[in-house]
């Protein structure tokens, strides 16, 4: 694994590097780029601009691994709430949730029980629940109640992380079940025997991933893809194969808020569709780590500003 890659992944499970970076205010400035705010309201104005210039948007509030059963049921309501304020303000977005805010960690049950409430809540607005992918040790059980609850919710989907070694065989059984599936390169601090530690790994199983879900029975049996990434080469490949194959519905490219807008604008342009993930909330220090380690023009980008 790339020593700085090692040491941001490190530094995101550290408390003291967490006190010492967000006690900085230009941290915070920095930050703004990436995470519009820290409130709902600030997130929705971020949606409202993103939707404004033709794109589509996932509202992404973010924290995990809540402590207790009030916890989740707040973070329940939080997601019922988001997901209100969207069908309120007619905004085009929908929301990505983590199990552990909803009580994984509590237990199984907690977790199904909280879901269902949220998945309730986006069948009354029509709207759409994209179960967030973990680290490895949640691939299991995530996977598992991504299944218990579809069979009533078919308005949800999963997320496969290529770097995990298991994720070829989960994503056949994915298409067998015609699910909707949203593809990342992953971004916790795997072992080696878990994950490939080698980028080059890394984006050759995306690659072998994304020809895969094209294949023709993928695509009869209803299965439909999302790319998120913002690597150029992954990007090129998935309009390939969109072209070349004949895709014309259920694909989309997804990016993060903040970063390769010029990628956005020219996808589409293309005629592709174009989700952007808007993530924000107080525990915004872990993600932000996680997304430095995943790509290290945002760490030049950091440091400019930081020091600069």
């Amino acid at each position: 694994m790339n020593p700085m890659r090692t040491l941001l992944l490190g530094m995101a499970d550290s408390p003291t590097c967490k006190r010492l970076l967000t006690g900085w205010g230009v941290t915070r400035r920095v930050v703004k780029r990436f995470v519009p705010g820290e409130t709902l309201d600030e997130a929705a104005a971020a949606v409202a601009q993103v939707n404004a210039e033709g794109l589509t948007a996932t509202m992404n509030p973010l924290g995990e691994n809540v402590a207790n059963e009030a916890t989740a049921t707040a973070s329940t309501n939080a997601y019922i709430e988001i997901l209100d304020r969207i069908a309120a303000d007619g905004l085009g977005s929908n929301i990505s949730v983590k199990l552990t805010m909803l009580g994984l960690d509590l237990g199984h049950d907690i977790a199904i029980a909280n879901l269902r409430r949220v998945l309730q809540a986006a069948e009354r607005h029509d709207n759409f629940v994209r179960i967030d992918m973990e680290a490895s040790p949640y691939v299991e059980s995530t996977l598992e109640i991504f299944r218990e609850l579809r069979a009533d919710h078919p308005k949800v989907g999963a997320v496969i992380q290529t770097y995990l070694r298991r994720s070829g065989d989960d994503i056949e059984a994915l298409i067998s079940e015609g699910a909707s599936v949203r593809v990342v390169k992953g971004a916790y601090n795997e072992p080696p025997e878990v994950a490939f530690p080698d980028k080059a790994d890394v984006d050759r199983n995306f690659v072998a991933i994304l020809d895969r879900l094209a294949r023709a029975d993928a695509r009869e049996n209803g299965v439909r893809v999302a790319i998120g990434s913002h690597d150029p080469a992954i990007l090129a490949k998935g309009s390939e194969l969109i072209e070349s194959q004949g895709i014309e519905a259920g694909w989309e490219f997804q990016m993060l808020y903040g970063i390769g807008k010029q990628h956005q604008r020219e996808l589409a342009a293309a005629g592709h569709d174009v989700r952007i993930y808007v993530s924000y909330g107080v525990a915004w220090y872990p993600w932000f780590m996680r997304r430095l380690a995943e790509r290290p023009a945002n760490v030049l980008f950091f440091l400019r500003h930081l020091f600069g």
